[in-house]
């Protein structure tokens, strides 16, 4: 479960709550008890298209279909 930390606190001890999201942990930032943000480590994102597919595959893999005017066997391999 995610920490709460009010914003008084978060802006004192900003540099702490940054190296402990980069350790892997995520951290709510609320006012007046109320969530209003969440520091969460960084996800990386996809330099090429490459990355996006093997991004894409480890989700599950991408479903394509072929656009309604060409027949399907238009994009057969054989």
């Amino acid at each position: 479960m995610p920490e709460h930390v009010q914003v008084g606190e978060a802006k004192a001890h900003l540099s702490a709550l940054l190296d402990r999201v980069e350790r892997g942990e995520e951290i709510l930032i609320a006012r007046r008890n109320k969530v209003i943000a969440r520091l969460v480590p960084d996800q990386g994102i996809p330099r090429s298209v490459a990355d996006v597919f093997r991004s894409a595959a480890a989700l599950g893999g991408l479903h394509v279909e072929p656009p309604a005017e060409l027949p399907v066997e238009a994009f057969s391999l054989d």
